[in-house]
């Protein structure tokens, strides 16, 4: 554990240097992605400077201890060095909670599907609610959401929407979202009140980085097509919506949120890398171990993970028993405590 530790401390002290000098700066991609790298390692060296502090000063009290002195002065001594060494441990243990082997996809980016499933109209409007309930937790977390695709139904609800999500932890968190999200509730067309169950399904993949990933041009097909729906007569005259086939794997991929055809073609890409590399750390994992399961599940679409009841006020996540009355304020983007119980259930998993 030291010597990891020991080179994290050079490596931060290369990256305090490195963005500090002026070429540097003037790189603003490079810039971003080693002040994340230094963000992201700052507290474990700061963790760890302040335990080799603390070695220094329990040294320091054996040698004084190993001296001649009055009784009353040495017990004092042997108190301060039972509180270092209490303090030491504690140390010590989170070191090796923040150096445990964890998610190597945690800090990534994410895209984030939502479809609409069971139900009919009603699921497509549920399929609104959950997507405004993500917008406005990302809003809380100061999180980017950027649409690449949607398709509405004629209640005005969403037949499916694509959409990354970037910022601090944003796969860390909502990759607990991925399965079958059920909803009860009376649907506004029902005349009689009575409580309709509907679902929808939510997929959360990683944004692949370049070097995660090689597509060959060769195995694309690309087609160009009208956009459909609303947006002018620009929509109408231009071929600027993208379909993308990968031959290989037969994943499609549609974009028409853009006017230009160019900036379709570059989300759709990134919807198809995401879903292909999805594909492949799914049969990787498999072949490994075709029965690993943790506590909160598998991340399997067909996989129910959460119920919404609207005439209880209540919210049940099936995969650690968790509930919560607080439904108006889950919706409203208030999921913290939902995930920081998901994250408690994966770390004792």
């Amino acid at each position: 554990m030291y010597e990891q530790l020991e080179k994290l401390i050079l490596r931060y002290q290369e990256l305090e240097q490195l963005l500090g000098s002026q070429e540097q700066i003037t790189d603003r991609a490079l810039y971003n992605k080693l002040a994340k790298e230094l963000s992201d390692i700052k507290l474990v060296v700061s963790l760890y400077r302040e335990y080799k502090h603390l070695l220094k000063e329990i040294a320091d009290l054996e040698m004084v201890i190993s001296g001649k002195h009055e009784q009353d002065f040495l017990e004092l001594v042997q108190l301060e060095q039972k509180a270092l060494a209490e303090k030491k441990t504690a140390l010590h243990q989170k070191l090796d909670k923040i150096l445990a082997p964890a998610d190597k996809d945690a800090g990534r980016d994410c895209i984030v599907e939502i479809r609409q499933g069971t139900g009919g109209d009603e699921a497509g409007l549920f399929a609104a609610v959950l997507y405004r309930m993500y917008s406005k937790y990302a809003d809380n977390k100061n999180w980017i959401i950027e649409p690449m695709y949607s398709s509405v139904n004629e209640a005005g609800g969403i037949k499916e929407i694509v959409f990354s999500v970037k910022g601090k932890d944003s796969f860390r968190c909502l990759k607990f979202e991925s399965g079958v999200h059920r909803v009860q509730r009376v649907p506004t067309t029902e005349s009689q009140g009575r409580i309709h169950t509907s679902t929808v399904t939510v997929a959360v993949l990683v944004e692949p980085e370049e070097i995660d990933l090689v597509i060959e041009p060769k195995d694309l097909r690309i087609d160009t097509y009208r956009s459909s729906g609303p947006g002018g007569q620009h929509m109408q005259k231009t071929d600027s919506a993208v379909r993308i086939t990968h031959i290989p794997t037969g994943t499609v991929v549609a974009c028409q949120d853009e006017r230009s055809q160019i900036k379709n073609r570059a989300k759709a890409m990134r919807v198809l890398r995401a879903r292909i590399l999805e594909v492949k750390i799914e049969t990787e994992a498999k072949r490994l171990s075709s029965a690993r399961k943790t506590q909160i599940g598998t991340g399997d679409r067909s996989e129910k993970i959460r119920t919404y009841n609207f005439p209880d006020r209540r919210v049940t996540d099936h995969r650690i028993n968790f509930t919560s009355h607080q439904l108006e304020g889950i919706l409203e983007g208030q999921m913290d405590e939902l995930f920081e119980a998901l994250l408690k259930a994966e770390s004792e998993a």
